[in-house]
């Protein structure tokens, strides 16, 4: 399973019952930051949003080392 995460949040659930159509809920990230590409819930590489012809796509720009990710484990 491969996830890519733009970012984090927290909501209390009477907040999350509000949320509809054309809601906008604030990131910890700012527009423009690296996103998080995780396999099987484990980093791998970062990336960027990218639009090609009206689509959503996702440029890996570095991948974790294999140290890097060995230490995550831990």
């Amino acid at each position: 399973e491969v996830t890519f995460q733009l970012g984090r949040t927290r909501m209390l659930v009477n907040e999350l019952l509000k949320v509809g159509q054309g809601s906008v809920i604030e990131l910890e990230k700012m527009a423009g930051e690296t996103l998080e590409i995780l396999a099987n819930q484990r980093l791998v590489a970062r990336g960027e949003v990218v639009v090609i012809n009206e689509k959503f796509g996702i440029r890996v720009t570095e991948i974790i080392s294999p140290m890097e990710r060995v230490e995550k484990l831990k």
